[in-house]
């Protein structure tokens, strides 16, 4: 059975610092590919970091490159994300992610393709 469960989250002032924690089980993380996505209520789901297995390198959205940093820990099957320099506008929900298919169907920012999903941490950046 596979489990995605995220903490790390709570209320931060801008230009603080926050690190989520996603501990996997029922997938090997270096295996598949590890994504974070964040919502807000009423909106759609968007792509925050991602690490492909295949090209071994970390891609970022144009709004947190810079000041997010995605990483694993394979021996922990935990993967991890630092948000320094937070804005208000980062705060949402968090959700770490699994795309299992990425190895053969190449890395992707479609949730859809993720198939196993965390339970969310909420992040809350005041000014």
């Amino acid at each position: 059975q596979v489990q995605l469960v995220e903490s790390g989250g709570g209320s931060v002032q801008a230009g603080g610092s926050l690190r989520l924690s996603c501990v996997v089980s029922g997938y090997t993380i270096s295996s598949v590919c590890m994504g974070w996505f964040r919502q807000d209520p009423g909106k759609e789901r968007d792509g925050v970091a991602r690490f492909n297995i295949v090209a071994g390198r970390a891609y970022y959205s144009d709004f947190v490159k810079g000041r997010f940093t995605i990483s694993q820990d394979n021996a922990q099957n935990t993967v991890y994300l630092q948000m320094n320099s937070l804005k208000p506008e980062d705060t949402a929900m968090y959700y770490c992610a699994a795309d299992p298919l990425c190895g053969s169907m190449g890395g992707t920012w479609d949730p859809g393709r993720f198939g196993s999903w965390g339970q969310g941490t909420q992040v809350t950046v005041s000014s």
